[in-house]
């Protein structure tokens, strides 16, 4: 498909009170918005499973479905998670499945070494994990252990969840309560092989993968199981282009990309106390991912122009220094406006990168880097991007609607970002959906939409914005920040006259 113009092309560069102008082609719309965009990920991390998802079968303090919180659970069916990808993370290449079945008393331990160095007892294994994903309503994205397990290990986790039939580890899943299979479509073929899965290179790790690969399904994949190379780290260009080359494309379901959102791995800066400079180089590393999507998407061109591998970020988000007082391996931060701005912004850049970019998880689902819920013993709250990710999830599986946007520049000194973002879709029943993102910490935005095609009366919203960016959700104010209703567009012919506050996110239904 022709690229979409998805930079924003100067309108004038110091001058923020200029209108910004978008231009939608409704008639366009082709290419589907895949809902597993809309994945998550949650690792053996800090208190993202214990403490967080699972607080234990005998907890009669928090409301529980066996050991699973009850408000996680109502949380994320509303959030329309699409899929939640575990047991990792580097946590992956460490865990070896088997240690997570059977007797929960009879579970041997094993060291967290990536993160805190805490022991677990392996009480949240495959059935807790599985289980927990159908009362979710939610599609499991299981990682391989390929940095230290082996391949017959894999296949034997892959036969136990999905085969139905009589076999050895069917036979034992039976054993251990489960009579049919989960049937798990995606599977990630180790992580991060570059780094902690292995500190492989791309030429190493391509045969790896293709060894893997083989012994997971049959010859012609008719198990249909989606399998997902390790990919890139942030713009390691090279290792896309040498899986590509050296990976049959039939062998090949998706390769991963991770970017976060980082100012310096050094020194992160603050989760809540940050300056403007810090917040303006944060979203330049957030917006830094559409540069990202393009250059890989490209080279996956070269090698498969029918498109038929997908582009799986399976890591994303905003990471900070942990917050004062907590154990430096838990990764615990707290949540503020600047993360419904990353949010927003990446979702657009998703969105309009759809045809291949086709599943992407954000790290990580609560307590652990950007979560969309943080929780303390009873208490549990949504945080701003988790309301984000609410009111986007509109987009799921409806079709990409193209767009041209002309934008004011955000300027901090000497530098300057698109201050606008957006991206849109058309659903089943012909309803229109805009997502609009204003990063400027300081200026509101007037933006003219034009909508080529499509025939509306109506139009109606919900914005998300706060006082200060540095405005958070706590345990003593859990709804601080939520959505409201949004009083600021006007729909006259086939224009749309929208006005946005400062650091705001909106989404507009048009019927």
């Amino acid at each position: 498909m022709k690229r979409l113009l998805i930079a924003c092309t100067t309108l004038i560069a110091f001058n923020t009170h200029a209108q910004n102008n978008l231009v939608f082609n409704v008639d366009a719309a082709k290419t589907t918005i895949s809902k597993q965009i809309y994945g998550h990920f949650a690792e053996h991390l800090g208190h993202c499973i214990y403490g967080g998802f699972y607080v234990g079968e005998g907890n009669t303090k928090i409301p529980n479905t066996n050991g699973v919180r009850n408000d996680v659970i109502d949380a994320l069916k509303k959030l329309k998670i699409a899929n939640l990808r575990w047991p990792g993370g580097c946590f992956a290449d460490t865990y070896h499945w088997k240690d997570g079945i059977g007797p929960k008393n009879k579970r041997p331990g094993m060291v967290n070494a990536w993160w805190g160095g805490v022991t677990e007892d392996n009480s949240f294994g495959t059935h807790d994990f599985l289980n927990m994903c159908e009362l979710i309503g939610t599609e499991p994205y299981l990682a391989g252990n390929v940095g230290s397990g082996t391949v017959q290990d894999l296949t034997d986790w892959v036969q136990y969840v999905n085969f139905n039939g009589k076999s050895p580890m069917s036979d034992l899943r039976q054993q251990n309560g489960r009579e049919k299979p989960w049937h798990v479509t995606y599977w990630g073929v180790g992580n991060e092989a570059w780094g902690c899965g292995g500190n492989m290179t791309p030429e190493h790790y391509a045969d790896v993968y293709r060894q893997y690969a083989t012994f997971m399904t049959g010859w012609s994949n008719e198990t249909k199981i989606f399998r997902i190379a390790s990919g890139a780290n942030s713009k390691d260009y090279n290792w896309t282009e040498v899986l590509m080359k050296k990976i049959p494309l039939n062998m090949l379901g998706g390769l991963a990309l991770h970017h976060y959102s980082v100012i310096e791995w050094r020194k992160k800066g603050p989760a809540v106390d940050f300056s403007e400079q810090q917040y303006f180089e944060t979203m330049q590393s957030a917006l830094f991912m559409d540069s990202l999507v393009t250059k890989h998407s490209a080279i996956m061109d070269k090698y498969d122009p029918e498109k038929r591998v997908a582009l799986v970020v399976d890591e994303w988000g905003g990471w900070y220094d942990v917050e004062p007082g907590t154990n430096p391996g838990f990764l615990y931060q707290q949540n503020t406006m600047r993360d419904a701005m990353i949010a927003g912004a990446t979702l657009n850049i998703f969105h309009n990168h759809s045809d291949r970019v086709r599943m992407a998880n954000l790290a990580q689902t609560i307590n652990v880097l950007q979560a969309v819920l943080l929780t303390n013993e009873e208490k549990m709250i949504l945080t701003p991007t988790y309301h984000v990710m609410e009111m986007y999830n509109v987009h799921q599986d409806a079709k990409l609607v193209p767009l041209t946007i002309k934008c004011n520049n955000y300027v901090v000194g000497n530098e300057k970002l698109p201050a606008i973002s957006a991206s849109a879709s058309k659903d089943s029943t012909g309803a229109m959906h805009i997502s609009l993102v204003n990063i400027d910490a300081k200026a509101a935005q007037d933006i003219s939409i034009t909508l080529e095609g499509g025939n509306y009366k109506t139009v109606g919203g919900r914005i998300l914005t706060s006082a200060k960016l540095q405005d958070h959700n706590t345990f003593e104010q859990p709804a601080k920040i939520k959505p409201a209703p949004f009083q600021g567009a006007a729909l006259k012919g086939k224009t749309l006259s929208v006005k946005m506050p400062p650091f705001s996110v909106v989404v507009l239904e048009l019927k």
